[in-house]
């Protein structure tokens, strides 16, 4: 059976137009110094055995970052950053629909269900709330979710795959850049979906400009998950339902009892958030 009909057998809910993701802004641009010495890697592209599903990862130079470290009451940080690779774009539904429905596995262990405590369980309502599903950010994901998602590509490639933390996100996100954020509107246009242009809803991930590593849609679209310094997990990157002043490299959000308010099951699911539709991931690949 096709992914699409799996999706309109289990998701035949109406979708919930977004809310305003409200990503809190941290107030110091982060400081970066590229290593243009550090180890260079070369891109490559990922096939997730037993599909056909491909993804592309982008190698980034090492260096350092100066950012806010939250534990020390705000105060400033140097920390390093190793070159690694880093994915292209958001993990699409194309590459999280395998985890999902384990298309990874034959049709005799799905239905044997195999794996099945492992992987994700259905959720209520089509997961894509209707914005688009082929080449569309993967969304509503939860923390908890987007590291098993990790885990489990780790296990599939033989490959390290994580979530960046918040120090490699902003570095790869400003990619050696000194700007001025927030972006002027005609700036962000060219980079990011966002309030202003993205009519309420996720678009196809790199559908705009690259920036200067090749890295699509670090601002808007889909808010990123990170690993902070006090180790829980922050959106960054503002979002689709963002205004412009919170689209920035170093805009932060901390998951909210909001982001699922509305999930009838008891307990919440630890999977998805039934009221996030803006938060996705990207992965990271250590050498």
């Amino acid at each position: 059976m096709s992914v699409s009909a799996l999706l309109m057998i289990t998701y035949a809910l109406p979708f919930v137009k977004a809310s305003r993701a409200q990503t809190q802004d941290t107030p110091a641009i982060p400081i970066t110094e590229v290593d243009a010495n550090s180890k260079k890697l070369e891109p490559f592209e990922e096939k997730i055995p037993g599909t056909v599903v491909k993804f592309k990862m982008i190698p980034i130079l090492g260096g350092k970052i100066t950012i806010l470290d939250p534990t020390k009451d705000n105060a400033p940080k140097t920390i390093e950053v190793k070159p690694m690779w880093v994915g292209k774009t958001e993990v699409t539904w194309d590459e999280y629909d395998v985890f999902l429905f384990r298309l990874d596995l034959s049709e005799e262990d799905r239905k044997a269900g195999v794996e099945a405590k492992a992987r994700p369980s259905k959720p209520y309502g089509a997961p894509d709330r209707g914005f688009g599903h082929e080449g569309y950010p993967a969304i509503g994901i939860s923390y908890y979710s987007a590291q098993e998602y990790c885990k489990w590509l780790s296990l599939k490639t033989g490959k390290k795959f994580r979530l960046p933390t918040s120090a490699e996100w902003q570095f790869f996100a400003t990619a050696g850049e000194k700007k001025a954020y927030p972006l002027n509107n005609d700036d962000l246009d060219k980079v990011g979906w966002y309030w202003d242009n993205a009519d309420d809803k996720t678009h196809e991930v790199a559908t705009k400009e690259a920036n200067k590593w090749g890295l699509y849609d670090i601002l808007g679209n889909a808010a990123e998950w990170a690993v902070d310094l006090d180790k829980e997990g922050y959106i960054y990157g503002g979002a689709f339902s963002d205004k412009r002043p919170l689209v920035t490299p170093y805009s932060r959000k901390k998951n909210t009892p909001d982001w699922d308010a509305t999930d009838p099951q008891n307990p919440k699911s630890k999977w998805w958030l039934k009221d996030g539709p803006f938060v996705g991931f990207r992965v990271v690949c250590e050498p």
